[in-house]
């Protein structure tokens, strides 16, 4: 008999992991899918899908199940999952996560916010939120975002043994890191216990061919005439803040002597100058924040700063003090240009 709780036409059961490069979902999904295969006696595949490899960029990791007595011969990306794990909230600003999700699929996706308010951005209305603030235990644990989503993903896909997920944690890294195996299965576990669910309007009896594949913006028929770029990396619409991988600069003005040597080595141009006198009477530059819309978390502005107007801090811990920004800079803040 079939452990797997559902199934598609081919006998599938179906996860896609939404990630940015630095994440680890690349090698969730061979965790993953190894767990499966060694522990619960299931036939199962995985693969990746990336572009120049670079930290901050959008990665999709792919893993199938299916009966053991079922043979795997798609190869395809998977377009209508069972489960989304979204490494990395922001990404629904660019990435459509939720896309083919089939009906009473569940959607985890790494965040401290509330689940309601992640549903809404992410446009989740049917199905399961799983929540985990995987970030935050990592950070306390000294290890990954993966492993804490890996725990979650356990706790969402019962079919499978979490000693299971535990043992292939202890074999990946024992040779080489040996130190960090007690600490990730503690991420896993913290994972798997400290996710959150919330169950929203059930539709279990739609139609799973309501699906429709997008087609590509920049395909040889839907492409702008003469090949014009509608998005350029010097766009005021850019977003970088789906490339963060959970940390920014945190900006003290008192401590700042303005020798703009953040300005100097930032590659997105992210602090803003306001030109005024000073005590004597001179015209200069003065920083005054930085807008984060155009920050990808880098901190390079932290290695070259001389002073401690710059500093290190966790992303989630600015959304606490947006409200304490000038209203004579409203666009410094999280959520880009208002």
């Amino acid at each position: 008999m079939s452990i797997l709780p559902q199934k598609n036409r081919l006998g599938f059961y179906e996860i896609r992991l939404e990630s940015i490069g630095g994440l680890g979902a690349n090698l969730a999904g061979k965790m993953l899918a190894e767990a499966g295969v060694t522990g619960s006696g299931l036939n199962g595949s995985n693969f990746s899908s990336y572009g120049s490899e670079k930290k901050g960029s959008p990665v999709k990791a792919f893993v199938r199940f299916c009966d053991a007595q079922v043979e795997i011969r798609d190869h395809s990306p998977i377009e209508q999952p069972h489960v989304v794990g979204v490494f990395h909230e922001a990404l629904y600003k660019t990435v459509d996560v939720c896309a083919g999700l089939l009906p009473g699929g569940t959607v985890l996706v790494n965040s401290a916010r509330e689940a309601e308010q992640v549903a809404r951005d992410i446009k989740l209305t049917r199905g399961t939120l799983a929540v985990v603030d995987g970030l935050n235990i990592a950070v306390e644990e000294k290890t990954k975002v993966n492993t804490a989503m890996l725990g979650a993903l356990f706790r969402i896909c019962g079919f499978l043994d979490p000693d299971n997920m535990r043992e292939v944690i202890r074999r990946t890294f024992q040779k080489k890191l040996p130190h960090l195996v007690e600490s990730n299965i503690r991420t896993f576990n913290r994972g798997y216990e400290e996710v959150r669910f919330l169950t929203l309007q059930s539709q279990a009896e739609e139609s799973q061919d309501g699906y429709i594949r997008q087609e590509p913006l920049l395909g040889y028929s839907t492409q702008e005439p003469g090949g014009i770029l509608t998005v350029t990396a010097s766009s005021v619409l850019k977003d970088l803040s789906g490339s963060r991988q959970g940390f920014i600069p945190k900006f003290n003005k008192e401590d700042c002597i303005n020798c703009a040597a953040c300005d100097t080595v930032c590659p997105d141009f992210c602090f803003v100058w306001e030109r005024r006198p000073d005590k004597r009477g001179n015209s200069q530059m003065f920083m005054e924040g930085i807008d984060y819309q155009y920050c990808k978390g880098c901190l390079k502005c932290v290695e070259a700063c001389p002073t401690s107007a710059l500093s290190e801090m966790l992303e989630v811990q600015h959304y606490a003090e947006q409200h304490r920004v000038p209203q004579k800079f409203p666009y410094l803040t999280m959520g880009g240009v208002h």
